[in-house]
């Protein structure tokens, strides 16, 4: 299928290749989403399960350490109460057992009847599953029946070490108190009586058990110390003492194994004995998972989303694959519209970028010459703020008409955005006359007027236009483009509505104009100095010169022709380059931003210059658009007069039409503002612009400065003066003062006094002249000064 626009061909596949491969591409990618869709579900459910065991092994680990600290809790628990028994309870039942001295007061105070008593205490009184008397050796002392003896027998070697220990501390206690002891002493004292009273985690007879020892006798301070004696307890922790730990500790079905054979819903928890670690059996319980527990519930619900998330997807990609076929339809539609501009139908950036490369590449071997050109119209932003942007719409349109007619089928004219245009002009072999052919058409065409809003609008804007040759100008896309614009760029400052070639002479001109920017940035910094206005401009002038007011008089066109007021004109006295006229400098201060200081400076000395002339004349000030769209313009204006002491209705601000035309709202409030204090307006060029008679009435203008191309052709064409003749008569009527411009001869002086004109100025009358050589005024400034000494004499 092919498309054709502006002698531009865009080739695109064919509907049938077009359509085969939208299918593998849709197939490819619903593929995709069917795999990520799958991915995501499985990928939920995998951190579910993942969730869940890490909070069953959590949890599983809090049982663990919870049923561990509760075993340390239980022996910790015996060694405290056997401790409290033999510490407190036998020293006030068998007080006889401390004070009685020698083995011989022994028998007699603690018999084997005692030791029986003591244990069936132990026994009854805390619960304990089995209590010995012993002594230092480990033999019972106490009365047991034949079952008894030979279990404790059995159970002897193993008590021996914990005994031992026990005698130990006995040992290191007694050693403690036969001497007087330090602080530090006394403090170990104290810890090894309170410890006493031992337990130990040990396998007695195949079971887990709790063994207890601790002194039952001792002998009071100074007394020779009997045969110690020591009781044994025994608990069992298989039986009650488990129960007793599983309602505590909510272990499901726990019980003791020596081995680990818990089933497959089981966990086992190892014993391991006090004294040396070994083994000694596993508690076994049923453990509360709640990460297993909540799986299983969400499991069903998972798998149901799982199922409902896949027929979604199903459905999903089915609706995917029938759109994608319907956008697939649409897709060269829409790549037309991506490559053209919706205003005009013209390729639009890109598609020329496109078109512009593929020219490079075909002509980088070979001799072809082609040219490419950057078009701008010159005063559409006046247009489309005067008449709206539906008639800026109609006026890019027909611009775009207008141009693509000039072109050869061949040619590519794009709309780059706004008003600029570009052009690339293929196979240019005599691009001599070739280029100026076209572009001196296209210029000729774009000055004609546009007809606007169905013919109740009329605009003449002109364009400009930069061209450079390819690849005469380089073979850089990047440097051709800036080739023309720089081409463009000296269009626009050469008076605009022509064309201009690119040379490389223009990139010294564009570094020239900078060079001039920089110095006039730095001659504008040291005329505001706070000394600079009242310093001589010639003997103190700064590095690149200094700025001056010339003034050109105007004169009451009645008998005499006496001067009314004077015009300030801006030159820069440059040390280098002679006295520039402001067609040299002000374009530069435009761009650089500078226009509204050099204004500034400007209405300043101009208002200084005018205190001291007659106090019928006035002073007329050029006023750029620049300083009239700053909201405290009129605040600055007024600071000048108050500054300088000169009266407001002898200011005359001089405005363009242009600049009423860019912004109405903004500059009818600064002008109401200046009205509102005496300040004259005066609209100058009047009727080579956009003249529109509500301007006159709407802004109040007080004066019109009739342009000195109707002056100039006077005496030559009939239609000037019929033209200075419909103003005169017009601002008569409206009751606004009429200033002829150009005026050179004593006959256009005389006509145009004739005519009505209120004043007239131009080179018949004089130049533009410093102050100083301000002759009209000289009278008038000795007068002045006169009577400034006659008053400072009196004073």
């Amino acid at each position: 299928m092919v498309f054709r626009g502006l002698g531009l061909q865009i080739v695109l596949p064919s509907s049938s290749n077009t359509f085969q491969q939208s299918w593998i591409a849709s197939g490819r990618i619903l593929f995709l989403i069917a795999v990520s869709g799958l991915g995501a579900i499985g990928l939920v459910v995998l951190s579910a399960l993942w969730a869940g065991t890490e909070s069953d092994a959590a949890a599983l680990d809090r049982q663990r350490q919870l049923v561990n600290a509760r075993l340390r809790e239980q022996v910790d628990q015996v060694a405290h109460v056997i401790g409290q028994f033999g510490n407190g309870y036998l020293a006030r039942v068998y007080p006889a057992a401390l004070s009685t001295e020698g083995s011989s007061g022994l028998d007699a105070v603690l018999t084997a009847a005692a030791g029986s008593a003591i244990g069936q205490t132990a026994m009854s009184a805390f619960g304990y599953d089995q209590a010995f008397v012993v002594d230092e050796k480990a033999q019972l002392l106490m009365l047991a029946d034949a079952q008894t003896e030979k279990r404790y027998r059995w159970m002897r070697p193993l008590f021996l070490p914990l005994l031992q220990d026990a005698r130990f501390g006995v040992r290191r206690s007694t050693a403690l108190n036969e001497r007087t002891p330090s602080s530090m002493e006394a403090r170990l004292a104290s810890a090894a009586h309170s410890n006493r009273a031992l337990a130990n985690l040990m396998r007695l007879e195949g079971r887990p058990t709790i063994v207890g020892v601790v002194a039952i006798n001792e002998a009071a301070g100074g007394q020779r110390q009997p045969m110690r004696q020591f009781l044994i307890v025994v608990r069992f922790i298989d039986g009650a003492a488990l129960d007793e730990l599983s309602r505590q500790q909510g272990l499901n079905g726990a019980r003791f194994a020596r081995t680990a054979d818990a089933d497959e819903n089981e966990v086992a928890f190892q014993i391991d004995a006090t004294a040396n670690g070994e083994p000694i059996g596993f508690i076994v319980w049923r453990p509360d998972l709640p990460g297993s527990r909540v799986i299983g519930r969400l499991m069903p619900a998972l798998s149901i989303a799982a199922l409902v998330i896949a027929i979604l997807f199903s459905v999903l990609l089915v609706r995917l694959r029938r759109s994608l076929g319907e956008l697939k339809k649409s897709e060269l539609h829409a790549r037309q519209l991506a490559l053209h501009d919706v205003l005009t139908d013209l390729p639009n950036r890109a598609l020329f970028a496109m078109r512009f490369d593929e020219c490079l590449a075909e002509t980088q071997n070979s001799t072809e010459r082609s040219a490419v050109a950057l078009l701008d119209l010159d005063r559409f932003k006046a247009v489309n703020d005067t008449f709206g942007h539906a008639a800026g719409d109609e006026l890019i349109r027909m611009a775009a008409e207008r141009i693509r007619s000039l072109l050869r089928p061949g040619d590519t004219l794009a709309r780059l955005g706004g008003d600029e245009f570009a052009l690339l002009l293929r196979d240019i072999k005599d691009h001599d006359h070739v280029l100026p052919a076209i572009c001196e058409a296209i210029v000729a065409e774009l000055g004609k007027p546009f007809p606007l809003l169905r013919g109740e609008a009329v605009a003449r804007v002109g364009g400009s236009i930069g061209v450079t040759v390819v690849p005469d100008a380089g073979r850089n896309a990047d440097d051709i483009m800036r080739y023309a614009d720089v081409a463009l760029y000296e269009a626009k400052m050469g008076g605009r509505g022509q064309w201009r070639l690119y040379s490389p002479s223009m990139d010294g001109g564009r570094n020239a104009r900078d060079i001039l920017k920089n110095e006039l940035r730095e001659v504008l910094a040291k005329g505001m100095a706070p000394d600079g206005p009242h310093a001589d401009p010639v003997s103190n002038r700064p590095g690149f010169g200094s700025l001056e007011v010339y003034y050109q008089t105007v004169h009451r066109a009645e008998a005499g022709y006496a001067a009314s007021g004077a015009e300030a004109l801006v030159r820069w006295r440059h040390s280098q380059r002679g006295l520039l006229t402001p067609a040299s400098f002000i374009p530069v201060a435009e761009e650089g931003g500078l226009i509204d200081a050099l204004g500034f400076w400007v209405l300043r000395e101009a208002c200084r210059a005018a205190c001291k002339w007659p106090e019928d004349t006035f002073v007329a000030v050029n006023v750029s658009p620049a300083q009239l769209r700053r909201p405290n313009f009129a605040e600055e204006v007024f600071a000048v007069l108050e500054e300088s002491g000169l009266q407001p209705s002898r200011l005359e601000l001089e405005l363009t039409e242009s600049s009423l035309i860019e912004d109405n709202s903004d500059v009818y409030t600064v002008l109401k503002s200046l009205r509102s204090r005496g300040v004259q307006v005066s609209l100058d060029d009047f009727g080579t612009g956009f003249s529109c008679l509500s301007h006159l009435l709407r802004f109040d203008i007080d004066r019109i400065k009739i342009d000195r191309s109707f002056v100039s052709q006077l005496g030559t064409k009939a239609n000037g003066a019929a033209i200075i003749g419909a103003i005169v008569a017009l601002s008569r009527n409206l009751g606004i003062s009429t200033t002829a411009e150009g005026v050179e001869t004593d006959y256009q002086r005389d006509f145009l006094a004739a005519l009505g004109c209120t004043d007239l100025q131009g080179y018949f009358f004089s130049k533009p002249v410093p102050i100083g050589e301000l002759d009209s005024f000289r009278k008038a400034e000795s007068a002045a000064g006169l009577l400034t000494t006659a008053r400072g004499a009196v004073a």
